[in-house]
């Protein structure tokens, strides 16, 4: 039901810039907090930057100042914009998309994240 589609990586030296894009698309949800998360090689998955569906964000210490995360809800789109990249920030890149919706037959909201495929970002000195 709900579809999250990564772009926007690719290699660039250090001290360069990238911007990622995270398209949502689904039919009666509504997308609430996105994040982006990366995993580099031989390293575990770690939270890089999120958004909240009133637009405050939060961001990992690693790239606090560098990144900047925002979003159009218009367009169902999340953007990750990097600066001053470093080759500590080379890795693949995950959208996350948290989504909700009313159960009619319950009136309950049902809350659901999905995951991107990925899009990978290399950095070299």
């Amino acid at each position: 039901q709900v579809q999250v589609v990564e772009s926007g990586g690719g290699s660039v030296r250090q001290r360069g810039s990238l911007r990622l894009t995270c398209v949502t698309s689904g039919t009666q949800v509504r997308i609430a907090d996105v994040s982006w998360h990366r995993q580099g090689p031989g390293k575990q998955r770690e939270l890089v930057a999120s958004i909240t569906r009133f637009g405050s964000t939060n961001y990992a210490d690693s790239v606090r100042g560098r990144f900047t995360i925002s979003r159009d809800d218009a367009k169902n789109t999340v953007y990750l914009q990097m600066t001053n990249l470093k080759p500590e920030d080379t890795a693949v890149y995950y959208c996350n998309a948290e989504t909700q919706r009313v159960v009619l037959s319950t009136g309950r909201i049902e809350e659901r994240d999905y995951w991107g495929q990925g899009t990978q970002v290399t950095v070299s000195p």
